[in-house]
C-alpha cells in the first residue's frame, strides 16, 4: 500500500474510537484487519497499528491544541469524520517527522474529500492552516 491508503486505514480504525472505549481498541482494530475490505491492509497492519496507538495516545493533548486553535468551537460540536481527519493531521503535524506539515495538511484535504461534506475540506485546511502559520 502507498502512504495515502496506509493513512486512510489509520483514519478508518482512528474513526472506531468515536465509538468505541480504548480499551476496545485492540479488539476493534483486530476485526477490521479481519474483514475481507480489508485484506489489503493486512501487509501494512503492523505500521497502521503503531501509528493509529500512538494517535490515541496523544489524543488529550491533540484534542486541547484543537480547542485552543479553534476559538468558538468545542470539538464535540465538530462532526466526528471532520474531526478524525483533524486529530490524525495534527498528530502528524506535530509528532511526526518522517511527514512534511504541507504533505499532513494536504492529505488531511484529501481525507475530507473523500468522506467528509462538502465544506470540510475548507474547514479542514482552515484549521490546520492554524498550526503551521508560525511557519508561513
Amino acid at each position: 500500500m502507498n502512504r495515502r491508503e496506509i493513512r486512510e486505514q489509520i483514519f478508518k480504525l482512528l474513526f472506531r474510537a468515536e465509538f468505541n472505549e480504548r480499551e476496545e481498541m485492540d479488539e476493534q482494530t483486530a476485526l477490521y484487519f479481519d474483514t475481507d475490505d480489508n485484506q489489503d491492509a493486512l501487509l501494512d497492519a503492523d505500521y497502521i497499528k503503531i501509528k493509529l496507538f500512538k494517535v490515541l495516545e496523544q489524543l488529550p493533548a491533540i484534542d486541547q491544541m484543537l480547542c485552543e486553535k479553534v476559538k468558538g468551537w468545542d470539538i464535540d460540536r465538530m462532526g466526528k469524520v471532520d474531526l478524525t481527519i483533524l486529530r490524525l493531521a495534527v498528530y502528524e503535524i506535530i509528532h511526526d517527522v518522517d511527514i512534511p506539515e504541507g504533505v499532513a495538511i494536504n492529505e488531511a484535504v484529501e481525507l475530507a474529500k473523500k468522506f467528509g461534506q462538502d465544506n470540510s475540506k475548507a474547514f479542514v485546511n482552515g484549521v490546520l492552516s492554524k498550526f503551521t502559520a508560525k511557519l508561513l
